[in-house]
């Protein structure tokens, strides 16, 4: 079923490719054997890997089942090969993504499991399978024996070395001390931390079949409501298990209050709040960010609960589409985009300013792609920088709806529009999906004079290079919301004022 929204059907499901995915290429770890190395000289280093960007969004576990598409920007053509919602045809409107890594939930399935960005999820936020907790543990636990060993040995060589030493020519220093210099000042980025950390939890999602992951959440309010993305607890949304773990490792039950698969936002809230530190996390204002402001997040990548990283904002309005954690929908977004280190795990977590207030809710991140890990074993790939997250001014009126009635409302053009073609704008399809109207009968962009074959190129001062970018423009707004739109029709340019529709629910 297509989904009529801001000028654009979000497939009600986007089903994995099955055939040969050349828009993702894979990390060859192998290397040639050669003639072992001359005493003394310096091993040759490994081939590099292949590199192939894929956009991962934050899983509900270390990945979510599920693919992402490639994260474009306005103005940037998407990449040959990359998958985007939608086909080829200006009139299909559901598509496939590729598998991506996830920057979600850290570890299991769906959530910044398997996902990328935009196109989102390398999910952005796309989603790719989840490493088996047990596989993934061991990874963790052959890096530590990796990194006692190489201590041990560093350590040793000192002893041996000292050992011949005279006690009496030491040169080592003390540090004198200075009680100042602990005393970190509140808006320091430890301060903040400190400040923080007990207000965000883990959150774990388990499907009724089994199958969830690992993700973040943060303290919305003092009745108990959570706010984190919706691949995060899509797995547990019927009929599954949700738990939330705070930072002094305390876990509660939970439920799902509702959640928004085309934002992908949702929020959760504890069934026995009891004795539980709600301490909400103040809320800033995206609108007023800047490039260059300094970020924080806080999230579990790879179920690393409470960790902090730093970071600048890089970009805004980065038009962002990937697929839920189960791979079943779109979402799409107008991201924040910071350089923090965001990786599977982080998805729902908070992405902070310099003031301690919540600025967007990490949700995907572009991959470089998966490579090979210790004893051989596939790991998905990390941050290499490009970060982005949902708005709060967007992810708040969504929260505000999800509790006040436990469904999003999506404002709308009433267009369908083709999801493939990048660079010049959103064209309006000629016909709608299954025989129906590609500009709805006397919807908004109906009574402003649109047609079929019109190519939407500008909303407000919003340049529009795709259907995806129309959408995550628009649900920027809200119902009732006038935008002026500016498109082609014959070769001829043309503006007319179009109120927003809305939609209840997703499809």
């Amino acid at each position: 079923m297509s989904t009529e929204n801001e000028g654009a059907a979000v497939p009600s499901e986007a089903k994995p490719p099955t055939g040969p995915q050349p828009d993702s290429a894979s990390a060859s770890g192998a290397q040639t054997p050669g003639a072992p190395p001359a005493p003394g000289a310096r091993p040759a280093a490994p081939p590099p890997p292949d590199f192939a960007p894929t956009v991962a969004r934050a899983p509900g576990g270390f990945d979510e089942p599920g693919p992402m598409p490639p994260a474009y920007g306005a103005g940037h053509p998407r990449q040959p090969g990359y998958g985007h919602p939608g086909d080829d045809s200006a009139t299909e409107q559901t598509s496939q993504f590729p598998t991506y890594s996830a920057a979600g939930p850290g570890a299991g399935a769906g959530g910044w499991g398997q996902q990328p960005p935009y196109g989102g999820g390398g999910d952005p936020w796309g989603t790719t399978g989840t490493p088996a907790p047990k596989r993934r543990n061991g990874g963790l636990i052959a890096a530590v024996l990796v990194a006692a060993l190489v201590a041990g040995g560093v350590g040793g060589g000192i002893g041996f070395w000292a050992a011949g030493q005279n006690d009496g020519a030491s040169t080592t220093v003390s540090a004198s001390g200075d009680p100042g210099a602990l005393n970190r000042k509140p808006t320091s980025v430890s301060g903040i931390a400190q400040k923080a950390l007990p207000s965000v939890v883990t959150i774990e999602a388990q499907g009724a079949t089994g199958d969830g992951g690992t993700g973040t959440g943060f303290i919305y309010d003092k009745q108990g409501h959570i706010l984190t993305n919706n691949h995060v607890v899509a797995s547990a949304a019927n009929g599954g298990k949700l738990t939330a773990t705070f930072s002094n490792g305390k876990k509660y039950d939970a439920e799902v209050v509702g959640n928004a698969q085309g934002y992908d936002v949702a929020v959760i809230k504890l069934k026995n709040a009891s004795g539980a530190p709600l301490n909400p996390l103040p809320l800033g204002k995206s609108s007023n960010v800047q490039v260059g402001d300094a970020t924080i997040a806080i999230g579990a990548p790879f179920g690393l609960s409470g960790t902090v990283t730093t970071g600048i904002i890089s970009a805004k309005d980065r038009p962002v589409a990937s697929s839920d954690g189960g791979g079943t929908s779109a979402s799409y977004m107008s991201a924040l985009q910071t350089d923090a280190s965001i990786n599977p795990g982080n998805s729902g977590g908070p992405l902070m300013d310099a003031g301690g207030n919540v600025i967007g809710i990490n949700s995907a991140i572009q991959s470089a792609g998966n490579g090979g890990g210790l004893g051989g074993e596939s790991q998905q790939s990390g941050s290499i920088g490009l970060g982005f997250a949902i708005p709060i001014d967007q992810a708040r009126r969504v929260a505000q709806d999800l509790i006040r009635t436990g469904k999003p409302v999506y404002p709308q053009i009433g267009v369908q529009v083709g999801m493939r073609d990048t660079g010049n704008g959103a064209t309006i399809a000629k016909s709608g999906n299954n025989g129906s109207d590609a500009v709805t009968p006397n919807g908004p962009a109906d009574k402003a004079g649109l047609k079929p074959g019109d190519t939407i190129t500008k909303l407000d001062d919003t340049v529009v290079d795709s259907g995806p970018t129309l959408i995550s423009e628009i649900w920027q707004h809200k119902p009732g919301d006038e935008v002026t739109l500016t498109y082609k029709r014959a070769g001829k340019e043309h503006t007319t004022q179009v109120t927003l529709g809305q939609r209840t629910g997703d499809k």
